[in-house]
């Protein structure tokens, strides 16, 4: 399988498939303990491993380089490129979801080598299977496809219906005070990203197992089976179609924690703004933003989670100091103030 490639590729591609292989063994491992951290930190050796042997692939010597141009050592060896210098290299000035979801993966793996990581695995599940299927994809797309891993790897057996009550416990475990940074770098990363890379399948991706029903026995040879877009009939785009409207998930924070309710994000803008700032001031702000959805509207959950989040509990709407924030800076400069309002600001009396 390895012939023809230099011995610093193929010890590479090594090092990506033993990685890969232990990555899935240790997040489908039973259990509810550490199976994310785990996998975060064998999944990234793997990604380490193959853009190593891309480079040398393609003759480049990953390696750090000193000032005076010689390679820099560490006990004499030369000290190799880390996966954030990987990313660097190899996209350059690029942005695609594959990218961001390695990013993100990545400030979670220094997060976990400095503190406990609380219960996740329901709430990153989408992204750390993207990073799978993206490695497999670009050693496919690389090295051809045999060495593809998809056939040596098998679909994890899941407790679906119980899988409520696990997000649910996520995010209780998630709002402790020992987890906030972690879930702060969470909700943050995520309310950065743009809407196109956010609902990429390369940067989160996010399925339903369908029941299969077969009438024959050579039809339920497979009981899970994964549809490409591209390659689906039109009848059964049609249904998958419909079945994304009905079920389609959003990503949101993961714990309403630190959000604030309408009168409390205005009274905190009253605080630090100039100007009069009344609840329909507040109003016009977030439908000129378009940070949340009309009153009544039929997805109430469609909002820019980085300002804004759908509390179903409560129906209603609670904000973010970045939400609070960026009102302040707008009502603050009259121009802003009289584009979002339509009139010209007020001065507030001062005590």
């Amino acid at each position: 399988m390895s012939r023809g490639l230099p011995r610093a590729v193929k010890d590479n591609l090594e090092k990506c498939t033993l990685s890969t292989f232990a990555a899935v063994g240790a997040y489908n491992r039973p259990g509810k303990s550490f199976r994310t951290a785990h996998y975060i930190i064998l999944i990234t050796i793997a990604w380490t491993g193959l853009f190593h042997a891309i480079f040398y692939k393609r003759g480049v010597r990953p390696w750090f380089k000193l000032r005076n141009g010689r390679y820099e050592k560490i006990d004499g060896d030369p000290k190799h490129w880390d996966l954030t210098e990987c990313l660097k290299k190899y996209y350059a000035d690029q942005m695609p979801a594959e990218r961001k979801n390695l990013e993100f993966l990545i400030g979670l793996r220094n997060k976990i080598e400095h503190r406990h990581l609380p219960e996740l695995d329901p709430s990153l599940y989408g992204e750390c299977q993207a990073c799978l299927i993206n490695l497999e994809s670009l050693i496919t797309s690389t090295f051809g496809a045999a060495y593809g891993l998809a056939e040596s790897l098998a679909v994890s057996l899941q407790f679906s219906t119980v899988q409520p009550e696990e997000r649910q416990r996520a995010a209780r475990n998630l709002a402790r005070s020992s987890s906030r940074s972690v879930k702060e770098y969470v909700e943050t990363f995520r309310g950065s990203l743009p809407s196109t890379v956010l609902t990429s399948m390369k940067y989160s991706y996010n399925v339903f197992l369908v029941p299969r029903v077969a009438n024959r026995i050579s039809a339920a040879d497979a009981a899970v089976q994964f549809v490409k877009v591209d390659e689906a009939s039109p009848e059964e785009l049609k249904r998958l179609q419909q079945l994304n409207v009905l079920i389609r998930e959003k990503h949101i924070p993961i714990a309403n924690i630190n959000l604030l309710k309408p009168s409390e994000a205005l009274s905190r803008i009253r605080e630090h703004c100039p100007f009069k700032i009344s609840m329909n001031t507040h109003s016009d702000a977030w439908r000129h933003f378009s940070v949340r959805p009309a009153s009544g509207s039929p997805n109430p959950e469609r909002c820019t989670t980085k300002y804004c989040v759908y509390d179903r509990a409560h129906n209603d709407y609670v904000y973010t100091e970045a939400w609070v924030d960026k009102c302040v800076a707008s009502f603050s400069d009259p121009d802003m103030f009289r584009e979002i309002v339509g009139r010209a600001p007020t001065r507030r009396a001062v005590a």
